[in-house]
């Protein structure tokens, strides 16, 4: 079949024919190859729930985009590549919806921080998204949540549970705080009440009986192995946070000043990113599927079942900025940002399965898994999900043996079905259910 069938025409540019030139230029069923890593269990589970008259599709097009990780130019190229946007030129931000970008409903499945090359050229380039009116649903992931804790905690009274947020953050926050030095502090007089070295240490980090204290404080909200897997975590990070910032070219007192200024910049009412934690929800379902950044446990399915996602998205607010930040970050509702269904997580049981199912969920959309050969299909504990973090920005793709910024998105409506794009595949991967319950493309 013809690619324009499935895959979305570009704007006949240079800069589009670059990004075109990197996606694939056939289609095939999903999966389409013996080499496949996808579930075949949870594409015939897929295929014979979408069979039923209970299953709903979503009324518009979901464009779902995950896990950008500060590349402004992956971002883009991806969002070109789906034909939401055309972009006159090589600059970021020098973009304008297509027809079919102003009809869609575009997903973005959270962690738009760390790793690089650039936080806030990817801040700015989504920001640009939301000057044009598009249709953006922007969702919680664990890193930009893990930048939320870090910058709230200097402010509060810390206690055991949420004193060491700031350091958790770990070296993948530190560009962002390079940048934020550079671009706004650096040219200034930013040492003005910006307390000494050892001072600045102390209130970024724990104190010296936190390891001590946190097991037994934690006894109770978290498994045994989440205990565990936290202290180990935090062995490695404390022992190696100061070196990274001085890697980085920044002193303890420059990462405090710069620190200090996201909180400027993230949660005053003027800030320039303040739109940022603001419009974030913690889900969206859409028809049969619930689009989050990483999963679901049994509590929040039945939160899901019994009260619906309205109720969910409000509780995420209200969580996120009033009560104890222990409390949140270890809570379910931030497991739907953090889970890759490990011991350490909450877990998801047959009775989460379900209360999603009662709430009308037979599938989940997320990112937080990299995936190397586009998108995936799995099943756990009865329940599809699929897999749409393909690796996008330079700074993992150069660590993992890739080359240049990602490109990939997801598609899912009626006409369509689930159509996964990447630039690591050669093929697009096409989930259409037939009238009679047959996968079209499917051999024969």
């Amino acid at each position: 079949m013809a690619r324009s069938a499935f895959i979305p025409k570009v704007r006949d540019h240079k800069y589009h024919q670059a990004v075109l030139d990197r996606m694939p230029r056939a289609w095939g069923a999903w999966p389409d190859d013996e080499a496949s890593v996808n579930d075949d269990q949870a594409l015939a589970t897929f295929l014979r729930r979408s069979q039923k008259d209970s299953f709903e599709w979503p009324k518009k097009t979901v464009v779902f985009i995950s896990d950008p990780h500060a590349d402004a130019e992956a971002f883009e190229a991806s969002l070109i590549a789906a034909g939401v946007i055309e972009r006159d030129g090589a600059s970021l931000c020098d973009y304008e919806l297509t027809r079919f970008g102003r009809k869609a409903e575009i997903i973005i499945g959270g962690d738009c921080l760390d790793k690089g090359p650039s936080n806030l050229d990817l801040l700015r380039s989504l920001a640009h998204l939301y000057r044009l009116k598009a249709d953006v649903t922007l969702l919680a992931g664990n890193h930009d949540l893990r930048l939320l804790m870090g910058l709230l905690v200097l402010e509060r009274e810390a206690d055991t549970g949420s004193q060491h947020l700031f350091v958790r953050m770990g070296r993948k926050v530190i560009p962002l705080f390079r940048e934020v030095f550079d671009q706004y502090l650096a040219s200034t007089r930013w040492e003005e009440g910006i307390p000494p070295e050892e001072a600045c240490r102390d209130l970024l980090f724990p104190d010296s009986d936190w390891f001590d204290n946190f097991p037994f404080f934690a006894a109770g909200f978290l498994t045994p192995e989440g205990i565990e897997r936290e202290m180990r975590k935090m062995e490695s990070k404390m022992g190696s946070f100061e070196r990274h910032c001085q890697n980085a070219g920044l002193t303890l007192r420059q990462v405090y000043a710069a620190a200090m200024k996201c909180r400027s910049l993230f949660l005053k009412e003027s800030g320039e990113f303040s739109w940022f934690f603001r419009k974030m929800k913690l889900v969206r379902q859409r028809g049969a599927f619930l689009f989050l950044h990483a999963g679901l446990d049994d509590h929040m399915a039945s939160l899901l079942a019994k009260r619906g996602v309205k109720h969910a998205n409000r509780a995420f607010k209200k969580n996120l900025m009033t009560q104890n930040l222990f409390s949140f970050y270890y809570s379910p509702l931030a497991n739907t940002f953090r889970t890759k269904y490990r011991k350490a997580d909450l877990p998801l049981t047959d009775r989460g399965v379900k209360g999603a199912r009662k709430a009308g969920i037979q599938v989940l959309v997320h990112g937080h898994i990299n995936q190397h050969g586009g998108q995936r299909i799995s099943l756990k504990n009865g329940l599809v999900h699929i897999e749409a973090d393909i690796t996008l920005d330079a700074h993992s793709r150069k660590r993992e043996g890739l080359e240049g910024h990602g490109v990939g998105v997801t598609l899912i409506d009626r006409k369509r079905g689930v159509v996964g794009l990447s630039g690591d595949y050669p093929r697009a991967k096409v989930f259409k259910p037939g009238r009679k319950g047959r996968l079209v493309g499917a051999s024969q």
